[in-house]
């Protein structure tokens, strides 16, 4: 039978007693990774490999020996509790072993848990479980995972409150991010809060959420979108003597104030703009370029545009005048545009 995806999460967190097995397939192999993960520690628990209830297998080696499948499926562990087998990378080859594996099922013997990459509508493997009474096919394809399973990823990682902007700043990033690195995240965010029974803020977010660039080039690029003019050559200075260079000083100015433009030509108005930036901004920054695009509103930001391509433009063609000072005085003459009320 086939599991629609909005059943899917229902199933994986709590499978159905007395079925036989179910095939996991899709292009995206984290995120099949991660639902398999999920649902064989629902099925045998967190000992499952040291007490023996849980087999794993090789897609490809079934075409050599297919008896292995069978003799897994039946066999019976020392320790009490359900069993599962688990065949990964499975594909049609293995069709003809999985097939009579599902056919010779009986009550008591392990849960067939297959995973495979796409799959067309005339695969045999999916036919093999689509076709099965008591088994299931679930395609997982590349859409952002709902409330729902977000809320059962922050409960699995021990979080059990999240404020209301915190859980739209979660939803933002896992729009923005591969499955796998949400949910290193979410377990970085467990971790972070670990004995802090407060609900999680969008402030406990930016602490652990991956950074777009480095702390001192964000400091300086605040800076410049507040108009602290005297902050701006000290760290210059600063980034240079890191082996900054200005190319990627001007590329990080550029998309700093792309967002702010965005934010401010944004019909739902700065909130609503920056909240759709990508990637998400979270936090006091996210309250701070909000400020700032109010601030410095579209026109100015249209003209700031236009200065930062003039000097992009300017670094890429002239080896030999001084870089860095030419990036400076644009982030100067920046810093001076909004100063100008």
């Amino acid at each position: 039978m086939k599991l629609a995806p909005r059943d899917l999460p229902g199933f994986v967190a709590r499978p159905e007693p007395g079925r036989a097995g179910i095939l996991l397939y899709g292009a995206d192999a984290m995120r099949v990774s991660l639902r398999r993960q999920a649902l064989l520690k629902a099925l045998v628990g967190e000992k499952g490999d040291e007490e023996m209830r849980l087999t794993r297998l090789h897609g490809p080696d079934l075409r050599r020996d297919p008896a292995a499948l069978m003799d897994a499926m039946k066999a019976i562990s020392m320790y009490p509790g359900p069993r599962a087998v688990h065949v990964d990378a499975a594909t049609d080859q293995a069709a003809p072993a999985i097939t009579a594996a599902l056919g010779d099922w009986r009550e008591g013997d392990a849960v067939l848990v297959v995973t495979a990459g796409s799959l067309g509508a005339k695969s045999a493997l999916r036919k093999a479980f689509e076709g099965h009474r008591n088994a299931y096919a679930a395609g997982i394809y590349d859409d952002p995972p709902d409330r729902a399973e977000i809320e059962a990823l922050l409960r699995s990682a021990g979080i059990a409150e999240v404020g209301r902007d915190a859980m739209s700043d979660l939803t933002d990033l896992s729009r923005a991010v591969d499955p796998g690195d949400f949910a290193q995240i979410v377990e970085k965010l467990a971790l972070y809060k670990h004995g802090d029974a407060s609900p999680i803020t969008p402030e406990d977010l930016a602490a652990v959420a991956p950074a777009t660039t480095e702390a001192e080039i964000d400091a300086l690029l605040h800076a410049v979108a507040e108009a602290e003019v005297a902050r701006i050559p000290p760290l210059i200075a600063r980034l240079s003597g890191q082996g900054e260079g200005a190319v990627r000083l001007c590329i990080g100015a550029v998309m700093h104030f792309r967002r702010l433009y965005t934010a401010a030509i944004d019909p739902g108005g700065p909130a609503a703009g920056i909240s759709r930036a990508r990637p998400p901004v979270f936090g006091p920054a996210r309250n701070r370029m909000i400020r700032q695009a109010q601030s410095w509103g579209a026109p100015k930001l249209e003209t700031a545009l236009s200065i930062l391509t003039e000097t992009d433009l300017a670094l890429r063609s002239s080896q030999k005048a001084p870089q860095m000072a030419l990036m400076e005085r644009a982030l100067i003459r920046l810093a001076m545009l909004n100063a100008q009320r």
